[in-house]
């Protein structure tokens, strides 16, 4: 469908004043369609002008406007033509929309388990119009109305609270003014948990088949959203804006989680069904906590145009971890964002198709939803870390409570965000903006500068460590603050005796990529376990990761360095993410092939060291992430037999036990290796017939190395329209494995034109599935690169392919480099 340019957008804004939207659903009508039955009312600043609203729907059997029936022929694609426009107007359309497997619009799940059947809208960035009839656009607020006729067992939620009007249907009261994409539904025999809090309704929901899994979580969940509520109101001078607090655990959601103002949507994989660690259990609470922001900043005030989408992202990732830290007993979350989420900023900001965090310009809703991305969220975060570093909190948190009092129920652009911060703090914000979020690419800051330009200011610390004697920990001696100008660096003015590690950006408070000088070098590779606080060795690693990257640090190297720190690390987020870049990238694809297996045996080591480390029961977290890494580096008989004995135990020695997330990652790992076939899946999915079995048993049967599953698993993934997104998602996750090159190869030139049709027949959410999961990554090779640069040349090729594979073909360029270095 066409996508709606900003042009366009900013004309239709001049001209309408969209007033109210009235939806009535009937979710009774099968398994394909849903009845929409839509009356809008907006006004006209020039009578006699014409206008399209968006719709895509399976049919359309009326549309009238102002009392006038439209011809069938005024639907365009995705666009009703509305001609003759009245001062004041009411445009009624009945249409039948369809359900959607792809998480856009109004998706339908049924459960494996019971049958039953779930739905969600889902309507960011502009699939509200897969729903209802919609000016679909954020500058284009209203009120909305909804009826739903559902299942007579079912219920029903959308963004205000409902009321059951008879069996079966459901009337929700008007919303305030809200953003088109904003607007909700989820429907289906929810099991359902309710509360309340300073006087605001709460509910937690999932499906029938996770609701042991949610009373058993529920006290926590709730204890997080009361907290940050809590806090939310000791901060802003505006009241949570809305009536209710619904948060609802959906199937198949391509997000972490979306922000619909009084009913959060999440993926309910945060209904945890097996053994998670505590970063696990942080991740979900920084989630709510994110979502939470997004009821003020997102919701309250609304971006004009998709150009400011770091205003609601970069905010909300910000406040998240903030806050998690602040009123949660999670407090090292600065940690686990520094290990993960910023190296996804810093690997997006250094790639062809990086963009400033807050573009000057965004032409269409194609462009905006491929930055929906690493940058707008955690390079605009960091971003915002500094700005708040620099300007101070009092008067971050007094420009913004400004800024909601300004802009309540509308919509606001940077420009009026930068104006409340610069009023509340008496800085120059504009010309902080223009160097921080106006810009491309990372400023690296170096111990050595040597004649080194900064592109934007920095306000940082500089952390001065000690090693008494050697093999002993570091002691920390100073942090000192400092304001870095942009333009040339100077040199460091350091204290004598010189510090035996001087780390520049200590604490994290920056986004910068670090350089040290050769003796902190040394120092770092031999005590970075010790360096006490734990963001700080975050920075430690990401400085490392870097290194390699770049090809300025040898991926052995960098194993080694896995090897010697790794195995102490009490922070399992910074375990987690250290593991999997050191499995996934420098293993799989940074070593020459004939290092692999090497490099997976010291992996394994290391994961073997911290279960060690961990047969008290100190910290079952820690022990949990060593088994899910020994499992994906196993290799060979011996180790193909330990975790056989594994699963026909039902448990680890010493803990833990095999939950069905781990049985079927060790059932996968078998299957890769040959030593599991189709016999084990079909005894997996009998003990697992859930959703998440049969994806783990479609992810098992990718990965067999036999062509005749590899032409199975293809088949389903590239010409199978019927697999939902997490299903296509699980297929590729098993497709392609680096011990199965040689079966692999004939599949590897057919995936740029196979994964180019499909995202033309099903669309952008398919197209970043395939582009994200279903790329060749195993394949680190010259041709690769070059069959992909000419896919990539296609004038047509689909905006989210596009943006996918050239941030893939990014990656292998990296990968390449990487392994002729180490060749020599």
């Amino acid at each position: 469908m066409p996508a709606l340019t900003r042009t366009e957008a900013e004309a239709r804004a001049r001209l309408l004043d969209v007033l109210s939207y009235s939806i009535d659903l009937d979710l009774t009508r099968g398994d394909v369609v849903f009845g929409c039955t839509t009356s809008v009312r907006f006004s006209c600043t020039e009578p006699g002008a014409d206008t399209f609203v968006e719709i895509k729907p399976h049919t359309l059997h009326r549309a009238v406007l102002n009392g006038r029936e439209l011809a069938p022929s005024a639907l365009r694609d995705n666009r009703l033509v509305l001609e003759g426009l009245a001062a004041e107007n009411e445009l009624v359309v009945e249409a039948d929309m369809e359900y959607s497997r792809t998480g856009e619009g109004m998706h339908r799940f049924t459960d494996p388990i019971d049958g039953e059947a779930y739905l969600y809208s889902q309507g960011a960035l502009d699939d509200a119009q897969r729903v209802f009839p919609a000016f679909d656009q954020p500058d284009l607020k209203a009120t909305f109305e909804i009826a739903v006729t559902a299942p007579r067992h079912w219920t029903v939620l959308s963004n205000s609270t409902g009321e059951r009007t008879e069996p079966g249907r459901w009337r929700f009261p008007p919303t305030p003014r809200i953003s088109t994409y904003l607007a909700v539904v989820v429907a289906g025999p929810y099991h359902s948990i309710s509360a309340e809090h300073d006087g605001i309704p709460l509910g937690l929901h999932c499906r029938r088949s996770l609701a042991r899994y949610l009373e058993d979580d529920a006290e926590e969940l709730l204890d997080i959203t009361r907290r940050c509520l809590d806090h939310y109101h000791r901060i802003f001078d505006e009241r949570y804006p809305f009536d209710s607090y619904d948060q609802a655990f959906v199937p198949e959601l391509n997000f972490g989680a979306m922000e619909n103002p009084g009913c959060v949507t999440f993926r309910d994989d945060f209904v945890f069904r097996s053994a998670v660690t505590d970063a696990q259990r942080e991740e979900r609470a920084i989630v709510v906590a994110h979502e939470m922001a997004h009821m003020w900043f997102g919701d309250l005030v609304t971006m004009r145009w998709w150009d400011d989408l770091w205003l609601n992202e970069s905010f909300a990732e910000y406040m998240g971890h903030q806050v998690t830290a602040e009123v949660t007993r999670y407090t090292d979350t600065w940690a686990g964002f520094g290990a993960r989420r910023k190296a996804w900023g810093y690997d997006s900001d250094q790639r062809a198709s990086t963009h400033p965090v807050a573009p000057e310009r965004v032409e269409d809703t194609a462009e905006a939803t491929q930055n929906v991305d690493g940058i707008s969220y955690a390079k605009g975060a960091s971003a915002v870390r500094q700005l708040v570093a620099w300007v101070g909190e009092e008067a971050f948190l007094a420009g913004l409570n400004e800024y909601f009092a300004r802009h309540r129920y509308a919509n606001a652009t940077l420009a009026d965000f930068l104006d409340a911060i610069n009023v509340a703090s008496g800085r120059d914000v504009h010309d902080w903006a223009r160097r921080w979020l106006r810009t491309t690419g990372v400023d690296t800051l170096h111990a050595e500068p040597e004649g080194q330009e900064l592109a934007r200011p920095h306000r940082i610390a500089v952390g001065l460590y000690d090693r008494p004697e050697p093999g002993a920990a570091l002691v920390p001696r100073e942090r000192l603050l400092l304001d870095v100008p942009p333009g040339p660096q100077g040199p460091l003015a350091l204290p004598t005796p010189r510090p035996d590690l001087v780390l520049l950006n200590d604490g994290d408070l920056t986004y910068a990529k670090v350089r040290l000088s050769p003796s902190s070098w040394r120092t770092a590779t031999e005590c970075l376990g010790s360096v006490p606080d734990p963001v700080s060795r975050a920075v430690l690693w990401n400085t490392a990761r870097d290194l390699v990257r770049d090809g300025e640090l040898p991926a052995g190297a960098f194993i080694d360095l896995v090897a010697g720190q790794l195995p102490d690390e009490p922070v399992v987020a910074i375990t987690e993410a250290v593991l999997e870049f050191a499995r996934q990238q420098v293993a799989d694809r940074y070593l020459p092939g004939e290092e692999r297996a090497g490099a997976l045996t010291v992996l394994s080591e290391v994961c073997r060291r911290i279960l060690r480390r961990t047969e008290d029961g100190s910290d079952p977290g820690l022990r949990l992430t060593a088994v899910r890494g020994l499992i994906s580096c196993a290799q060979g008989p011996r180790a193909c037999a330990e975790v056989a004995d594994w699963l026909d135990a039902d448990e680890v020695p010493g803990g833990p036990g095999l939950d069905p997330a781990l049985r079927w990652q060790a059932t996968l790992r078998l299957c890769v290796l040959g030593e599991a076939g189709e016999k084990e899946i079909i005894a997996e999915l009998g003990r697992d017939p859930s959703a998440t079995g049969r994806e783990g048993a479609a992810r098992c049967r990718a990965a067999l190395p036999a062509a005749d599953a590899k032409a199975a698993a293809w088949e389903a993934l590239f010409h199978d329209d019927t697999q939902s997104n997490y299903l296509m998602t699980a297929l590729a996750q098993g497709f392609w494995q680096p011990e199965q090159g040689e079966l692999l190869a004939p599949w590897v030139p057919r995936y740029f034109p196979e994964a180019v049709a499909a995202t033309r027949r099903r669309g952008g959410a398919i197209g970043r599935i395939l582009s994200r999961y279903a790329f060749p990554e195993h394949a680190v090779d010259p041709g690769v690169l070059r069959t992909g640069e000419e896919c990539l040349a296609a004038e047509d090729l689909p905006p989210s392919l596009r943006r996918g594979l050239a941030d893939q073909l990014d990656d292998l360029r990296r990968a390449l480099r990487a392994r002729r270095s180490a060749e020599g």
